[in-house]
């Protein structure tokens, strides 16, 4: 997939103001409309023109946008990191007149369904009329819905916590400038909770219309990535290195888990990538996960002239084993 520098293809600069964007985009949609254009490739600008304006018109596409820097050059290689749009806050407008999947795989990969709503949303603001004062009917409407992804450990869902977290609100300034505002909050991070899943703060979305209730919050959660332990839906799993000799012999090692240190078996004439499971202490749940561990034999270094002696007389002593015979190969 191909980076697309939205700034360049607008012609803008990077602090270009909301009104210098939307001059910008009326000129050039005017140049470039295959109705009437003699450009060359008139409908392929066209067509990236809109995409590009779909983005930098919106203040909250155009912050996370921006997060991803300016390291990035047109047509690049690129994949979206997974966290680079957390600790945003973002409406659910959707898009008008039309969906991501009109646009080009970059733009889906970013602002696809799970931008603003994890892929399905949680229904839009309605209204009610209701009577207020002395018999007048006014028009109150609920606030919108807002929505941010937040990076937690791995480790407080074992356990459980309390966070103090701090989501920036996008926003347009006096000037006309994107800017963001800050919005803290002390947020409570039910334990056994895994990614994808939401953690509802009522009445911290945008503030309603008359007399209705304000929108929620919606945090959609994402584990930070972590030096040992990787997760599987609710299973955790650890890369261990072991000895070639405990790998042979067997041997009783310890071995780490986010809830603490515990005593592993390994049974003799193990291999690499074998797993070994401890049932239900993976994330914790009714139902918990399981966690796994997966053995990485490691040699020790030969960087010695012991060691080297040392693994001739190996070789000499196994020179009828042969790893990769279920390859087809000869020794």
């Amino acid at each position: 997939m191909e980076y697309k520098d939205y700034y360049k293809i607008m012609g803008v600069a990077r602090d270009a103001s909301q009104d210098d964007i939307k001059r910008a985009y009326r000129k050039l949609a005017r140049k470039y409309h295959p109705d009437v254009s003699k450009e060359p490739q008139a409908e392929v600008r066209f067509k990236e023109l809109g995409e590009a304006y779909e983005v930098l018109k919106d203040p909250e596409k155009r912050v996370a946008y921006d997060q991803l820097g300016t390291n990035w050059k047109a047509n690049q290689e690129f994949r979206p990191p997974p966290d680079w749009n957390a600790g945003f806050e973002f409406s659910e407008r959707g898009f008008p007149g039309g969906d991501a999947s009109q646009y080009s795989d970059f733009f889906e990969s970013l602002f696809g369904r799970s931008f603003r709503s994890g892929g399905g949303g949680y229904g839009g603001a309605t209204s009610d009329r209701g009577a207020s004062g002395r018999g007048g009917a006014s028009f109150h409407i609920p606030g919108e819905d807002h929505y941010a992804k937040i990076m937690i450990d791995l480790e407080d869902s074992y356990t459980g916590a309390t966070r103090t977290i701090t989501l920036q609100v996008p926003g347009v300034d006096v000037q006309g400038r994107v800017s963001t505002r800050e919005h803290k909050l002390n947020v409570v991070i039910p334990r056994g909770i895994r990614p994808k899943q939401y953690i509802r703060l009522a009445g911290q979305g945008a503030p309603s219309h008359g007399r209705g209730k304000r929108g929620d919050l919606y945090l959609e959660i994402e584990f930070r990535p972590h030096p040992h332990y990787r997760v599987e839906d609710k299973d955790v799993y650890l890369d261990l290195p072991v000895a070639p000799w405990e790998a042979a012999l067997g041997a009783t090692v310890k071995a780490p888990t986010p809830e603490g240190i515990v005593e592993l078996k390994i049974p003799p004439d193990s291999a690499t990538g074998r797993k070994l499971r401890l049932k239900g202490r993976g994330i914790p749940g009714k139902t918990p996960g399981d966690y796994y561990v997966v053995l990485r034999i490691v040699p020790p270094p030969a960087n010695d002239e012991t060691a080297k002696s040392f693994y001739r007389s190996m070789a000499e002593h196994f020179k009828s084993f042969n790893p990769r015979a279920k390859l087809g190969v000869q020794a």
